[in-house]
């Protein structure tokens, strides 16, 4: 069985985007949560810069996050963050150790 994959997703918003970015992330938990292979999928906001979002993400497997980046809500989560961020998204996959 493949190791789990863990992701820290992040988003920095541009001044005065951060409720706008905010909506449309949160956006995306419902649909996620509902994926067989998504073990964990939570939204967390900084709370010393209110513009710093990040999802703490767990899959089952390289190929269940590539599915889920490929889905519709993920799509439609990009094409409306444009013009929303400071800088393009930082995503990163984990294995433990």
């Amino acid at each position: 069985m493949p190791a789990t994959v863990h992701v820290v997703a992040r988003f920095v918003a541009k001044a005065g985007k951060e409720d706008a970015l905010k909506a449309v992330l949160s956006a995306l938990i419902a649909p996620t949560r509902r994926e067989i292979a998504c073990y964990q999928y939570d939204l967390l906001a900084s709370p010393t810069d209110p513009r710093d979002f990040c999802f703490v993400e767990r899959w089952d497997s390289d190929r269940s996050l590539d599915l889920h980046l490929d889905t519709d809500h993920v799509r439609h989560m990009l094409a409306q963050v444009e013009g929303l961020l400071e800088a393009p998204p930082d995503i990163r996959r984990y294995r433990i150790v």
